[in-house]
C-alpha cells in the first residue's frame, strides 16, 4: 500500500495517511508471522526481567508514588494507571539487554510498543469501550515496527549513538504514539497531533550506560510519553503539525543540528518505501545478554575458542587482548571498564563480555549475578584488554579480536557481523529462546498459554486476555 503523493503533502502527513489507511491484509503474511515471533520475544524478556534487582527497585518506587489503576504490571499482582504501567513494563523488557534491536536504526522496538499498546487496551476496556482484538494489536505493533526505524534512518541511524544520543529513546516516542494511535483507530489528522505531542518529548543521553539504573528505563520514557501523546490527541489536544520536516524547531532539523553529515538529515527516509520495504525485516533478536554492539566481540571470541581449544585452555597465558571496531560500536562499548562494575556496565563493555565468554563460554543472564561480577579471573583479562576504533572496519558490525600469548603466538578473528545479524535468529530459534529462558520463570501452563495466544494473536477476541496471562508473580533468573 503506497501513500498518495501530493506537492502539498509533507512527510509527516504522508506517514499519518499511511498509518491510518493500513489494513492487516496490506501486510505480507511473512511480515505478520515474523511480528508474532518478535512479540513473543519481547514478552520473554519482560517475564525474565520483572524481578531483577534494578527492576524491583523501580517497581517499589513507582508503587509508592502512583495509585492503583487498571493496567497490569507484568510479573506482579498489581495494577497501575496506563502511563506508569507502560513505563514499568517497558523497563522489564529492557532490563537485561536481551531484547530486540533494529540493525540499521538502533532501537528496541518491543520495549517501546508492547507496554503502551496493552496499557491502552486495558484502559479502554475499563472505561466501558468495546474490547480491542488481537488483529488490531498485531497491526498496531507492525505500525510501530515501521515508524521507529524510519525516524532513525532520517538521522543516519547509529550515528546518533556516536553523537551521544540514546538513539532508541530518541526515535521511539514517535513509534509508540503511532502504534497506539493505530490501535485507537484515530483519524489521520489526530495521528499527526499525537506524533507532534510525542516528538517534542523525545530525548535520551547515552551516558546513562555507565552504570546508572536509568538506562534500563529510558525506552520506557518513550513508551509512556508516546501513549500519553496518543491519549491526549484522542482527547482533542493539538500537537505540532508537520513535526518532522518543520525547518525551525522541527524534530529532524533540531536533532540533525551539528550531525557532521551532509545533508544533516534525510527527510525522505521517513516515508521511503512505505508498504513495500518492511523495517521489521531488519529487526534482530539477541542470543547474548549484552548490548548489541558487543555481540560481534562475543562471537569472534567464541570462534577463537572453537579453533584453538588447547591454546585457550589456560587463560593465564594470554598476554593481551585487542578488540577493533567501528566508531559507533567503540563509543558505545569500547570504553575502559574499571572495577567494580555494575551488571549494566558489564553488559555494555566489549572488554568485559569478551572476558565472560573466555571464562564461562557464554554470555547469559546468570553470568551477571552480583556475586560473579567481581571475579579475579575476569578482571585479569579485562585489564589486559584494549579496544580501538579501526576506521577500515567500516561503520557497521565488523570487528576483529586479537589474542597475544606470553610465548609470542598471536591468534586473530575478524567477523563481518555477529550471528544475531547474519543470518539472524529464525522464528524457530526465537521460539526456542522463549521456551528456554522462561523455563522456571513462570509455570509451564502459563508459558504455554502465552505462546499459544501470541502465535495465534490475530484470532484473539480480546487482547487484554494476554495481559491477564502476564499478571502474577514471576521468578528472578539470577537468584
Amino acid at each position: 500500500m503506497s501513500p498518495q503523493s501530493s506537492p502539498s503533502l509533507g512527510v509527516t502527513k504522508e506517514l499519518c495517511s499511511w498509518i491510518h489507511g493500513l489494513r492487516l491484509d496490506d501486510v505480507p503474511e511473512s511480515v505478520r508471522t515474523r511480528a508474532k515471533y518478535l512479540i513473543l520475544d519481547g514478552l520473554c524478556c519482560a517475564l525474565l526481567g520483572a524481578h531483577l534487582p534494578w527492576v524491583e527497585k523501580a517497581a517499589n518506587a513507582i508503587f509508592a508514588i502512583e495509585p492503583p489503576g487498571n493496567s497490569v504490571v507484568w510479573g506482579y499482582d498489581k495494577k497501575l494507571g496506563p502511563l506508569p504501567a507502560a513505563l514499568l513494563n517497558s523497563t522489564e523488557i529492557q532490563s537485561f539487554e536481551l531484547d530486540d534491536w533494529h540493525m540499521l536504526a538502533p532501537l528496541h522496538s518491543n520495549s517501546i510498543l508492547l507496554p503502551p499498546l496493552l496499557a491502552a487496551a486495558s484502559q479502554k476496556k475499563s472505561n466501558g469501550s468495546p474490547a480491542l482484538d488481537g488483529a488490531a494489536f498485531l497491526l498496531s505493533t507492525i505500525v510501530g515496527y515501521e515508524t521507529g526505524p524510519r525516524v532513525g534512518l532520517c538521522l543516519y541511524g547509529g550515528h546518533m549513538l556516536t553523537r551521544g544520543w540514546h538513539s532508541g529513546t530518541t526515535f521511539g516516542h514517535a513509534a509508540a504514539a503511532a502504534a497506539v494511535s493505530k490501535l485507537l483507530d484515530l483519524p489521520k489528522d489526530v495521528i499527526e497531533d499525537a506524533l507532534g505531542i510525542a516528538c517534542t518529548q523525545a530525548c535520551g543521553l547515552m551516558s546513562a550506560q555507565f552504570g546508572s539504573d536509568v538506562k534500563r528505563m529510558q525506552h520506557g520514557f518513550a513508551a509512556r510519553n508516546g501513549l500519553f501523546a496518543a491519549l491526549m490527541a484522542e482527547g482533542g489536544y493539538i500537537g505540532i503539525k508537520n513535526v518532522f520536516e518543520e525547518p525551525y524547531g522541527g524534530f529532524l532539523s533540531t536533532f540533525g543540528q551539528n550531525s557532521g553529515k551532509e545533508p544533516p538529515y534525510l527527510v525522505n527516509e521517513l516515508t521511503k518505501g512505505l508498504g513495500q520495504t518492511w523495517q521489521s525485516d531488519n529487526i534482530r533478536v539477541k542470543s547474548h545478554a549484552s548490548m548489541a554492539g558487543t555481540h560481534c566481540t562475543i562471537d569472534a571470541v567464541a570462534k577463537l575458542q572453537k579453533k584453538h581449544p588447547e591454546k585457550l585452555a589456560d587463560l593465564r597465558t594470554i598476554a593481551s587482548i585487542k578488540i577493533e571496531m567501528s566508531e559507533a560500536a567503540f563509543k558505545h562499548g569500547g570504553w575502559k571498564a574499571e572495577r567494580p562494575l555494575s551488571a549494566l556496565g558489564a553488559q555494555m563493555s566489549c572488554a568485559y563480555v569478551a572476558a565472560v565468554q573466555l571464562v564461562d563460554g557464554q554470555v547469559l543472564p546468570q553470568d551477571f549475578h552480583q556475586d560473579l561480577l567481581d571475579r579475579d579471573v575476569l578482571w585479569a583479562l579485562v585489564d589486559k584488554t584494549e579496544c580501538f576504533h579501526t576506521p577500515e572496519l567500516g561503520e557497521k558490525y565488523e570487528q576483529r579480536v586479537t589474542l597475544a600469548f606470553e610465548d609470542g603466538e598471536v591468534i586473530t578473528q575478524t567477523l563481518a557481523a555477529p550471528l544475531d545479524v547474519a543470518p539472524g535468529l529464525s522464528n524457530e530459534e526465537i521460539l526456542e529462546k522463549f521456551r528456554r529462558f522462561t523455563k522456571g520463570i513462570v509455570d509451564d501452563w502459563r508459558r504455554d498459554e502465552i505462546e499459544r495466544l501470541v502465535l495465534d494473536i490475530e484470532n484473539v477476541g480480546d487482547i487484554t486476555d494476554l495481559e491477564g496471562l502476564l499478571a502474577g508473580r514471576t521468578a528472578n533468573p539470577i537468584e
